[in-house]
């Protein structure tokens, strides 16, 4: 396992690269662009709807420590992780806008799952500075666990562009960054106790609320009750390629204690997408 320290523990052969990136998806979004299938395309745009909010967040709780970080090279990639996130917030809102415009979706409804969550654990005696960072740990390691996933073809098969390039840049940045927030954790002391204890509520917090946008998604398109829907919600979790056993072997790696997020070496993965951007 990885030794943790007090400095950047990214690889030295890998950089965090800020892309400044924008895409037209004025007609994909009114379609079930996600292997046209209805559930699939729920999914993900209610992922999408969580990422403003939950970006903000995760800036928020890293900035709290930004004047802790001692060391030159971590204190640089939290100013690229800030702006990684400020620009992938700045892409979903405008998905999210247009998404709800094609559809007929009620965006404040929608957004109102995420952002009444974060507002009710803030309001708790328990959520402290250092839980929230914990918070954006474990969130960290399952969006790069996802997007691991995604760039590898697991999880969803058929993707137009250009909404295609907009979940593949996501994905690779959220690996290029994955071990930013989890190295300032242990910087400032974070316990393992405190963050296998986090893990366990953000998954699932997450898969609650994430479900939650996408069924009244889905019940807004006569969806929601359908036989093909549950058929792709049940293939989506449980099939060879589906979320959970896609997910199961990075989420227990997660408990081991001495864990760090470069345990997991995807840099052949992220350095050919990396390479693709590039030319």
């Amino acid at each position: 396992m990885t030794a943790i320290n007090s400095e950047s523990t990214m690889p030295n052969d890998l950089a965090i690269k800020v892309r400044n990136m924008t895409f037209e998806l004025d007609k994909i979004l009114a379609t079930d662009w996600a292997d046209n299938d209805p559930f699939l395309t729920a999914f993900f745009n209610a992922m999408s709807i969580s990422f403003p909010s939950g970006e903000r967040n995760f800036i928020d709780s890293v900035r709290t420590y930004e004047d802790r970080i001692t060391d030159p090279k971590l204190a640089s990639e939290v100013k690229d992780f800030y702006q990684q996130e400020a620009i992938h917030s700045r892409e979903h809102r405008k998905y999210n806008r247009l998404l709800c415009q094609k559809r007929g979706y009620d965006l404040a409804t929608l957004e109102r799952v995420f952002l009444n969550r974060l507002k009710s654990t803030k309001k708790s005696s328990r959520f402290t500075p250092r839980v929230n960072l914990a918070a954006t740990v474990s969130a960290e390691h399952f969006t790069a666990t996802f997007g691991q996933n995604l760039l590898e073809g697991r999880l969803i098969k058929s993707m137009p562009q250009p909404i295609a390039e907009l979940w593949q840049w996501h994905s690779l940045e959220e690996l290029e960054h994955k071990s930013v927030a989890f190295d300032i954790y242990h910087q400032i002391g974070g316990s393992y106790e405190m963050r296998a204890r986090v893990m366990r509520l953000t998954v699932f917090v997450l898969f609650k609320d994430t479900f939650s946008v996408a069924a009244k998604m889905l019940h807004h398109d006569k969806q929601l009750w359908k036989w093909k829907t549950f058929k792709s919600f049940s293939k989506f979790l449980f099939s060879k390629d589906g979320f959970i056993r896609a997910h199961i072997p990075a989420y227990k790696a997660f408990f081991q204690q001495d864990f760090h997020p470069w345990d997991i070496d995807n840099r052949s993965l992220l350095k050919s997408w990396q390479d693709q951007y590039t030319a």
